[in-house]
């Protein structure tokens, strides 16, 4: 069987246990040495192969003991619940970076830097993404507690807005960063509070991140 194109086109969010800016995406070590994060998509428009992917939401969480490109990490994907057998399929291929072009889009890479991979999950989310007000609401029932807010200045308290701009990104070209905090239990536990975020609005292929 050959390989199958894809895109989603979606609102997306990363929390994440560094400070501020994130020195991995300067291709610096991470803040504390070692990766945890959570990536989420509230898709808008999408396919995989035949199979449609609008309107559904996926969640990918990632613990590594080190960086990222020191491998040993563990993945758990949470599929919306509401997606048909069909669906949980081809998203969760997606999710895993499946038939992308090497080395173009953090989703392959990501995988392949995890050496755990459990059975993905289905399961009601919530989530509301506001990307121009850095703002998001993430809930799964028993399982993810997320929530993203404008970084504030620490004396005047003013909201603080900055954004990273990767022209050659394998995420994305521009984000706006924020604050995050959550805290997630099963297989890949998270508990972090006023760390880096990064919020946008764009279309990932399985050739590479589209404008």
């Amino acid at each position: 069987m050959g390989k199958l194109s894809w895109s989603i086109t979606a609102k997306h969010f990363v929390n994440c246990n560094c400070d501020y800016g994130c020195p991995c995406q300067f291709n610096a070590l991470p803040t504390h040495r070692n990766c945890c994060a959570i990536v989420v998509w509230d898709i808008e428009d999408g396919y995989f192969g035949d199979v449609k992917l609008g309107g559904l939401r996926a969640i990918n969480t990632y613990a590594w003991p080190g960086a990222v490109h020191e491998g040993n990490g563990a993945l758990q994907t949470i599929i919306e619940e509401r997606a048909s057998k069909e669906q949980r399929l081809a998203l969760n291929a997606v999710m895993q970076g499946q038939d992308a072009e090497p080395g173009q889009i953090m989703l392959a890479i990501y995988r392949a830097m995890c050496t755990t991979v459990h059975e993905p999950l289905f399961k009601p989310i919530e989530l509301e993404i506001n990307v121009e007000d850095r703002k998001a609401r993430l809930r799964v029932p028993g399982l993810i507690d997320t929530e993203i807010e404008p970084i504030l200045n620490p004396v005047t308290k003013a909201q603080h807005r900055a954004r990273i701009d990767l022209p050659m990104g394998r995420e994305y070209h521009l984000a706006e960063v924020a604050s995050g905090r959550t805290r997630a239990s099963g297989s890949v536990p998270l508990e972090f509070t006023n760390t880096h975020a990064h919020l946008l609005h764009n279309t990932m292929t399985s050739g590479g991140v589209a404008a």
